[in-house]
């Protein structure tokens, strides 16, 4: 089941059959080191995470942030505008709609 926080949605370890379903496993991949850096989403993006850990600190929230790490499906919404902080290495397929 998805929860949604500061406008982002997140399923914690979704059915493989919904991975299958959505085609996950042949979207495009892309990874980086432990780092923080500010990032704005032009389209909506849906990623599942395969490794890592990052905290996601939206613009406009203060000290609030949404963690989510390996085993984690995540949509974030167009015109999003966060700091991604990256403490554990990230290796996700991704796509942008």
């Amino acid at each position: 089941m998805a929860t949604e926080k500061l406008g982002i949605k997140v399923e914690r370890n979704p059915p493989e059959s919904k991975l299958a379903e959505l085609g996950v496993r042949q979207w495009p991949k892309w990874g980086c080191a432990p780092s923080k850096f500010p990032w704005t989403y032009t389209s909506k993006e849906t990623c599942y995470l395969l490794e890592g850990k990052v905290r996601v600190y939206p613009d406009g929230h203060g000290d609030e942030f949404v963690e989510i790490g390996a085993g984690d499906l995540v949509e974030f919404p167009n015109g999003m505008k966060c700091t991604w902080d990256v403490s554990v290495a990230v290796d996700k397929h991704y796509k942008f709609e």
